[in-house]
């Protein structure tokens, strides 16, 4: 039986490093290799890219070889540094389990497309548009979906004229990194540098009162498939994804709930305008779209995951699995949808 030689990119340089690590383990975990010939391509925190034995803890052995992706379509595949020598290693599909910047913001995708091998997950368009949140704003509104009042420091910005509190936020991060809440107006500059951190835009947006909800999503624009809706709620502060000490042990300061307990009509407006904001955006293969959920009914965007976490604690694979789609599924799928695209 032809099993599909598929690359699997994981690590990277951005602070979602460790994530990233822990997602492609997962991924190992449910991979099916009587399908699939796995090479594992693990990027180190300095850009380093290494052909591996797989995800495991200490990955980045001295067994290791220096590995590139050739970007001549004539030859779609690695390019393996041996002895001096480089191996070639032809690929089928490539899975890049990576994530925040270049990673998930269009860069990697960029080089997948120069390179001519299909490749799972959003294309260069909509990562680097979902990856950054005034444009994520900015279309979703033109599509009539609601988003929060935002407004980026330095674009005709006036401190004095915002309703506290307020978010301020790394335009184009993930994960919560450098994002703060602000309740006065002599709070907001220290939270502006601690933004500055990881991105050179910043993004102040309203606090929006309502439930944060979320959903996964799978498959096309055309067809796109809605998992579970999840809930989170919040003991105190607000909600910090993969920055727990522990997060295998749960949240410090959440409780996320599989299916959201939230009446039918709600769950179905979530999941709608889940996939509406997938089609707006121009998303393809996998998303987690983040949401508010207002007493009144109404749903406002949050944030677009291209590509969520899928470690044994993310709720992308929790919501799918609580849609019968379990991650040994969702990874057939994502595959199937990269060689279907690229034939077409």
């Amino acid at each position: 039986m032809h099993r599909v030689k598929i690359g699997i990119v994981f690590g990277g340089t951005s602070e979602e490093h460790p994530v990233s690590v822990k997602s492609a383990q997962e991924v190992a975990k449910h991979l099916d290799t009587e399908k699939y010939e796995p090479f594992w391509v693990g990027i180190t925190k300095r850009g380093a890219w290494q052909l591996c034995d797989g995800p495991g803890v200490n990955w980045e052995g001295s067994g290791n070889r220096p590995v590139v992706l050739s970007p001549d379509r004539e030859y779609r595949g690695l390019l393996v540094l041996n002895r001096g020598r480089y191996e070639a290693i032809g690929l089928d599909v490539v899975l890049p389990v990576l994530h925040g910047r270049l990673g998930e913001d269009g860069a990697v995708q960029g080089l997948l497309e120069l390179s001519g091998i299909p490749y799972a997950g959003c294309d260069v368009q909509s990562s680097a548009l979902c990856m950054d949140k005034s444009l994520t704003y900015t279309v979703a509104r033109s599509a009539g979906i609601a988003t929060p009042n935002f407004w980026v420091v330095g674009d005709g910005f006036d401190a004095d004229r915002l309703t506290y509190p307020v978010f301020v936020k790394p335009a184009r991060s993930g994960s919560s990194f450098g994002v703060s809440k602000v309740s006065t107006v002599e709070e907001l500059p220290a939270a502006v540098e601690l933004a500055r951190q990881y991105d050179s835009k910043v993004l102040v947006e309203e606090a929006v009162v309502g439930s944060e909800v979320g959903c996964a999503i799978l498959g096309t624009d055309l067809d796109p498939v809605a998992g579970e809706v999840d809930q989170i709620t919040l003991s105190h502060g607000f909600f910090k994804i993969h920055q727990e000490s522990d997060p295998e042990s749960g949240s410090e300061n959440s409780t996320v709930t599989v299916p959201a307990d939230i009446p039918a009509e709600s769950r179905w407006l979530v999941q709608a305008t889940a996939r509406a904001v997938f089609r707006a955006l121009g998303c393809q293969g996998l998303s987690r779209v983040d949401m508010f959920l207002k007493e009144d009914g109404t749903v406002v965007l949050n944030e677009v995951n291209t590509m969520p976490g899928l470690t044994s604690y993310s709720r992308y694979p929790r919501m799918m699995a609580a849609a019968g789609i379990p991650l040994t599924d969702v990874i057939d799928q994502m595959v199937s949808l990269a060689l279907a695209g690229k034939s077409q």
